[in-house]
């Protein structure tokens, strides 16, 4: 009987998985376009949030109306994952530069899921390692949470011994917002920098 709940719940975590990959990978192709085959009634990522920048400013998703946004949610104390799709995204930015394009209409955003480390001073200095126009921000506990709730976005705290030294689990994607807010897309772990250059060529092309 116990290894039949063994079978039955590695059953359950398997199909959670493929359903989770099949909803965050599906809209994961072709170039940006501005429209959507999507449902519009489909509860999609992305919506109103309100934080700071790393000047210390209060913003609010309004305030990038006009503008594609590419919004990642990590934290500056992250080893590995973060600091690798921030520089995917530079990466992409940069390869679009050299081709002569503007990315002018394409604003990268650094959402922090960890405020407690990641003051706008902290951010400041992080989000500098990168593309010049990646905006930090950050802000409550509450206004991340609701950020990431918008964004569907998990995210937790992993204990440490070291209270200082804790790291955090979180979603790893990188969203693409139209100028209107709404959503358009996902870049993933597989993306690369090219790719993600291809898909948004369109966008700079005007």
């Amino acid at each position: 009987m116990k290894q039949v709940r063994i079978i039955a719940w590695i059953l359950v975590l398997g199909l959670a998985v493929l359903m989770g990959a099949r909803y965050f990978l599906a809209p994961n192709s072709g170039p940006a376009t501005g429209t959507s085959t999507e449902d519009p009634s489909r509860n999609t990522p992305g919506g109103p949030f309100s934080l700071v920048n790393h000047f210390g400013e209060p913003v609010t998703d309004a305030d990038f109306r006009g503008k594609y946004m590419m919004v990642y949610f990590g934290y500056s104390f992250c080893p590995d994952v973060c600091p690798m799709e921030l520089q995917k995204m530079t990466s992409a930015l940069g390869k679009l530069e050299a081709e002569g394009y503007s990315t002018d209409a394409i604003q990268p955003i650094f959402i922090s899921v960890d405020p407690e480390r990641d003051t706008p001073e902290a951010l400041k200095d992080y989000v500098a390692l990168f593309h010049p126009n990646l905006v930090g921000l950050t802000g409550t506990p509450e206004q991340i949470a609701e950020a990431a709730r918008v964004y569907r976005v998990y995210y937790s705290k992993r204990e440490a011994e070291d209270v200082e030294g804790y790291l955090m689990d979180h979603l790893s994607v990188i969203f693409l917002i139209r100028p209107d807010g709404s959503y358009d897309r996902i870049f993933t772990a597989r993306d690369t920098p090219d790719s993600m250059a291809v898909a948004l060529k369109p966008i700079v092309k005007g």
